[in-house]
């Protein structure tokens, strides 16, 4: 008897501390080992959010987001705007801007819009490991609307590249939803880089806020010099790693939905999770906003710490009241804001040596840790992950023919994908006139259905 009830006690404190731990884990906690981030890496993106929140704007002469004070985009700098109606369901509504005073050519697209079925449509096209690419898995919807946007905007994303005497930056923008496919065209063109005109990877830049897991970890870490994630605080879409179409099928049970995968992955060895190589993760290099502590009420000045994390990218969910909150557009547009201010404040208080050299010890630091990560990546077997010298040497390799088993199937590339990449050709024609429900064959430069 005395055994019986020695156990319920050990059983029983054994689910109080896990409770506890669980309903005492914040947001803050992800990041609490990483480093502050610079004003001047940080300094796009609140100038990117207002960009995003253009997209949204019915009219950006009179516009009802953007804050007056501070960037805001001159309509005159507009290029193009495109809305549902203009998509077909493809993609997101986005629009082009080029922007002459920071020198940069920016395609915005906005996040998910709970009433349009043609965003749900593209959230559904995914099944676990459906897709292949680059030596990594993404996801198959999102992909497909990344390759659409490409071929229907990419001739003239390179004709403003070229006509701006090819110094402006190639900057892909998105929120939530329009993240994934924004972070995904990125791949794509450092992949096919003639596409726009054989820009340079250190030309093209990516920012995703609050972004949906869309790639695998080995794709993650490679485009980490090149794909900015930003997450503000609790915010539940880098967290969970439940197939996005389950996360918006369930929407209006959100909260019973992310307590129950809080459930299932806290019993999941995260060794395990870092060997699936079909688990998707946030893409590149993370910026988190951190604005809450724990047992404190209210938001207190925000603070950006960063890094590339291997393991432990935001892989606990946080069960928090703001989890959802979080996630809007404007709130991270805000908290960026405040908190890019407060960085300019703190460094010009403190700053002692002269600017250039602080931005170049900064880069140097940068790319020393996305090499260390790498190398970290390979270090704990993550399926397909190659360092920095691996692909370094395949990328100088001449794209010779092809073998046998590469020409077969132009997405299912090896995991030293660089030096055999497919041509964008194939790529295309393997999404799009080969698709297994037999619905209309598109044809690679149309820019609607048949």
């Amino acid at each position: 008897m005395s055994v019986a009830c020695g156990m319920e006690c050990v059983v029983m404190l054994g689910c109080m501390r896990w409770v506890w731990r669980r309903c005492t884990y914040i947001g803050a906690d992800d990041s609490a080992t990483w480093t502050s981030a610079t004003p001047v890496e940080f300094d796009p993106v609140p100038r990117i959010s207002r960009l995003i929140l253009a997209v949204y704007e019915p009219d950006l002469h009179h516009p009802n987001f953007i804050p007056t004070v501070g960037f805001r985009p001159n309509p005159d700098w507009v290029v193009k705007r495109v809305t549902y109606e203009q998509t077909h369901g493809h993609a997101p509504p986005y629009l082009i801007y080029v922007d002459h005073d920071h020198k940069e050519l920016v395609l915005a697209i906005r996040g998910l819009n709970l009433v349009k079925e043609s965003d749900y449509k593209l959230l559904l096209d995914n099944k676990l490991g459906m897709q292949m690419f680059d030596g990594g898995y993404v996801h198959h919807g999102l992909l497909k609307s990344a390759i659409w946007l490409l071929n229907e905007e990419g001739e003239t994303l390179k004709r403003l590249w070229l006509e701006n005497g090819s110094n402006y930056d190639m900057v892909f923008a998105g929120h939530s939803l329009g993240s994934g496919v924004a972070a995904l065209l990125t791949v794509i063109v450092v992949n096919h880089r003639n596409r726009l005109g054989g820009i340079p990877r250190s030309k093209v830049r990516c920012y995703a806020l609050a972004p949906a897991r869309c790639m695998s970890l080995n794709l993650a870490v490679k485009y980490a010099d090149v794909i900015y994630s930003v997450v503000l605080q609790d915010d539940f879409l880098p967290r969970t790693a439940t197939p996005l179409e389950d996360i918006f099928k369930s929407i209006f049970c959100l909260p019973c939905l992310l307590f129950l995968v809080c459930l299932r992955d806290t019993f999941i060895p995260e060794g395990r999770k870092l060997r699936d190589p079909r688990r998707l993760y946030a893409p590149g290099r993370m910026y988190h906003i951190v604005e809450r502590k724990f047992c404190r009420c209210g938001r207190y000045p925000p603070e950006v710490r960063t890094a590339i994390p291997v393991e432990g990218r935001f892989e606990h969910i946080v069960l928090s009241c703001n989890a959802t909150s979080d996630h809007g557009i404007i709130w991270i547009e805000r908290e960026a804001d405040k908190a890019l201010q407060r960085m300019k404040e703190s460094s010009s208080e403190t700053i002692t040596t002269a600017p250039k050299v602080q931005k170049l010890e900064r880069l140097q630091t940068i790319e020393k840790e996305h090499k260390d990560a790498l190398e970290r990546a390979v270090s704990l077997n993550i399926p397909h992950a190659v360092t920095s010298n691996e692909e370094a040497a395949e990328d100088q390799e001449p794209e010779g023919p092809k073998s046998e088993t590469e020409s077969k199937d132009p997405l299912d590339t090896k995991s030293k994908s660089t030096g055999g990449r497919a041509k964008w050709d194939d790529v295309v024609e393997k999404l799009f006139k080969k698709k297994e429900s037999g619905d209309v064959l598109l044809n690679r430069d149309s820019t609607a259905p048949e």
